[in-house]
């Protein structure tokens, strides 16, 4: 059990009630099977109630109310009149014209420790100036954002309070099986606490494109707007998600919404109580999702799984024995089916931690044990300006190390030279470098450093041709002197 995630509330006597009542049921339901004739009256309020009060009052004190306050800044159309620009100017100053009003958002949120820290979706806060929390007995406090992260949609709140807060202690998401019961408790529309009784429709959904841990539990326990932040619950009472979205043309429940799943969540809540970011571990190699086509080329009896296909000298992936070509079919014994999967499976490990990968290799099937690690900061960035007559001219640009390029979105790169700066009204700019560009190649010569690029730039050529990289793809610019 974790620190700051112990369960202060005594669920025996309800688990041992809930069972109660099932048993109940299932006896009554095995009776009438196989005694069609036999029809009674039920004895008791037991033979005829089974009901899912003592979980909702067990988790609905720990369920609050997110509200934020964000600025907007609004102009009158007036001030874009052109006959009135004319006649007051064509600036009218910074800000001239414009008003402040405030505008609400509401969401929900999960108390995860006595000491009030709040779990909540990114989403629900960002942009916020103030946030304020209400919990389910109406009492409203001030909230500090603790930590965001936008990589998972998570963030972490933290409310002060003299007294210990009933809170949910985490479960294993990765003990729910399809058709586990769950409930959803959270704020839709405003209307005040809700709770909604489903079933788990599916797991390890990756391709909903929420965030980049894309890994969700996906239920049909309504969920509509405002719920997001809110708690996913398992019968015993445990959380085992953050409802975060759901599927909807119409903007309301159709059954089909996803929660961020409680392993996650726990990185997150670590971090929080350790310092004020996300750390997450770095396994130092690239890879694809294997899809129906690969497999075949592989020799593999079916699709899934992440082909290697980049790997860092001094990474984990390297120093586990990993090679490129290798499939990784599992890790801690959970099948990857997919890239996002291998992202999620090797971020919930932890740094300074083993992780145990199941491979596949030119037909036999290998185990290996990877340890994850920190990004390194090497090489220093060095940033520089360019200079000369060049189409790189006026940009500042520095080293890549895989810390770096984590800073700025990107995973997998962890070599080369960043853009760091791009002047508008400079020649780079002109050619339309952007901040986040990563410079491959310069006439035809690979880049692995700052220095190098310079050295490139110093020669004399009456033609550039420039490789960037961005977003994942590779683009070209080519100048003629």
């Amino acid at each position: 059990m974790r620190k700051g995630i112990a369960r202060p509330l005594d669920e025996t006597a309800i688990g041992l009630r809930l069972i109660a009542c099932l048993l109940v049921a299932l006896i009554i339901l095995t009776a009438s099977r196989g005694q069609a004739q036999e029809i009674r009256v039920p004895d008791s309020m037991a033979e005829v109630t089974l009901t899912f009060a003592p979980v909702a009052k067990l988790a609905a004190p720990a369920v609050v109310n997110v509200y934020t306050t964000a600025p907007r800044t609004e102009r009158s159309p007036l001030f874009d009149d052109p006959i009135l620009r004319e006649f007051f100017g064509r600036d009218f100053g910074p800000g001239f014209g414009r008003r402040q009003p405030s505008s609400m958002a509401l969401g929900s949120g999960v108390v995860v420790s006595a000491n009030g820290l709040i779990v909540t979706n990114n989403h629900v806060i960002r942009g916020a100036s103030e946030v304020t929390v209400a919990l389910a007995d109406l009492r409203q406090f001030p909230a500090e954002v603790v930590l965001t992260d936008e990589s998972t949609d998570l963030a972490i709140l933290k409310v002060e309070v003299d007294e210990d807060l009933p809170f949910l202690g985490l479960g294993d998401s990765d003990d729910l099986e399809v058709g586990d019961l769950v409930m959803a408790v959270g704020n839709p529309f405003g209307v005040g606490q809700t709770v909604t009784l489903g079933i788990v429709s599916a797991l390890a959904r990756t391709q909903v494109g929420i965030s980049d841990y894309s890994f969700f539990i996906q239920t049909d326990a309504a969920i509509n707007p405002g719920n997001s932040g809110g708690a996913l619950v398992t019968t015993d009472g445990r959380l085992v998600g953050i409802n975060t979205a759901i599927y909807s043309r119409s903007g309301g429940s159709v059954g089909i919404g996803f929660a961020i799943p409680s392993n996650m969540i726990r990185t997150v809540i670590d971090s929080a109580e350790e310092g004020d970011e996300v750390v997450r571990p770095w396994h130092g190699f690239t890879g694809s999702t294997v899809t129906a086509e690969l497999a075949r080329s592989l020799r593999l009896d079916r699709p899934g799984g992440v082909v290697v296909e980049r790997l860092h000298p001094q990474g984990p992936g390297a120093k586990a024995g990993l090679k490129p070509g290798d499939v990784i079919l599992a890790i801690d014994g959970y099948r990857v089916l997919d890239e996002r999967a291998l992202r999620f499976r090797l971020a919930t490990v932890g740094v300074n931690k083993q992780a145990y990968l199941e491979v596949y290799r030119k037909g036999k099937t290998l185990t290996f044990t990877i340890r994850l690690v920190l990004p390194p900061d090497e090489p220093d960035l060095a940033p520089r300006r360019l200079r000369g007559k060049q189409p790189l001219s006026g940009a500042v640009v520095g080293n890549v190390s895989p810390a770096m390029a984590r800073r700025y979105g990107l995973e997998d790169v962890w070599d080369g030279v960043i853009v760091l700066e791009v002047p508008s009204k400079s020649t780079a700019r002109r050619f339309g470098l952007r901040p986040g560009d990563i410079v491959r190649e310069l006439n035809g010569t690979e880049i692995v450093d700052a220095d190098a690029l310079e050295r490139q730039l110093d020669e004399p050529v009456k033609r550039w041709l420039v490789v960037i990289e961005r977003d994942g793809a590779l683009r070209r610019i080519d100048v003629t002197r």
